[in-house]
């Protein structure tokens, strides 16, 4: 699993777990990626995919579906590992089910019915990375209410008039889960839904200012991440990411190529 899986509600919790923006093509995590990431993806499960035997002692209990998803999102990542140049090890759960990459790596998983992905970066050029999917289907009733701040739901009502058929609600859901997932490596800490607030351009960006003191990369505070997203194939796919301070670029810059920014 990634960082522990936040429920909507009060607070967030500890687990026990393509238009303007268009998703469907190839490599639809790597267009979304900050520069400097590479990325994997599949659309089903690999007949061939396997696990490390310190991954198979970690699954040891699971269910069945839990077993293929773990395998698939880590076949991903072995992919990605090595566009990254760098060596497959075990990718073993650690701390509130976080994964433990390899050193000097930093990196993401995602998976949901029909994807699964996983998304790699060097440490030294992206502090940390987040990708998340979720099924183009709206949210249940009154979670909106749980995860999103009033800027937040009267820009989804502006979204759905400028662009019906979306689930603006669920791609909100999503941006939350990718910047929480670039959040928690950084800080070891859960991030609650409205301890951010992201605003989504309908042209497949998204902007996320952090309403808590953020983590500190390099000597500066990270107070604001950019994103992309897209749809398609029933789906939604976010991706954000921490630059290091060397790698920061101009806000101008920042929000036109959409790679995070440190203020």
């Amino acid at each position: 699993m990634e960082p522990p899986e936040r429920r909507p509600g009060p607070a967030a919790r500890d687990p026990a777990r393509c238009r303007g923006g268009r998703a469907g093509g190839p490599a639809v995590i790597g267009a979304l990626l900050p520069v400097g990431a590479v990325g994997a993806e599949v659309y089903d499960d690999p007949p061939g995919a396997r696990l490390h035997p310190a991954e198979e002692a970690a699954m040891a209990h699971a269910v069945a579906s839990r077993r293929q998803e773990f395998t698939s999102v880590r076949h991903c990542a072995r992919l990605a590992l090595a566009r990254l140049g760098v060596g497959y090890e075990p990718l073993v759960p650690g701390r509130l089910g976080a994964p433990r990459w390899p050193d000097g790596v930093s990196g993401s998983m995602t998976h949901c019915a029909g994807f699964r992905a996983a998304a790699v970066a060097r440490a030294g050029v992206l502090a940390s990375v987040g990708i998340d999917a979720e099924p183009d289907r709206p949210l249940r009733p009154g979670m909106p209410e749980s995860i999103a701040l009033p800027a937040e739901r009267a820009r989804l009502a502006e979204l759905s008039l400028e662009r019906p058929g979306l689930a603006w609600d669920r791609l909100l859901f999503s941006a939350k889960e990718a910047v929480y997932k670039a959040w928690f490596p950084l800080t070891g800490r859960l991030l609650d839904f409205p301890e951010a607030e992201i605003r989504i351009d309908a042209g497949g960006t998204f902007r996320a200012v952090l309403l808590v003191p953020g983590p500190v990369v390099g000597g500066r505070a990270v107070r604001v991440l950019h994103g992309r997203w897209a749809a398609g194939r029933g789906l939604l796919v976010t991706a954000t990411g921490v630059p290091q301070p060397a790698r920061a670029i101009s806000r101008t810059r920042a929000a036109r190529e959409f790679t995070p920014s440190l203020l």
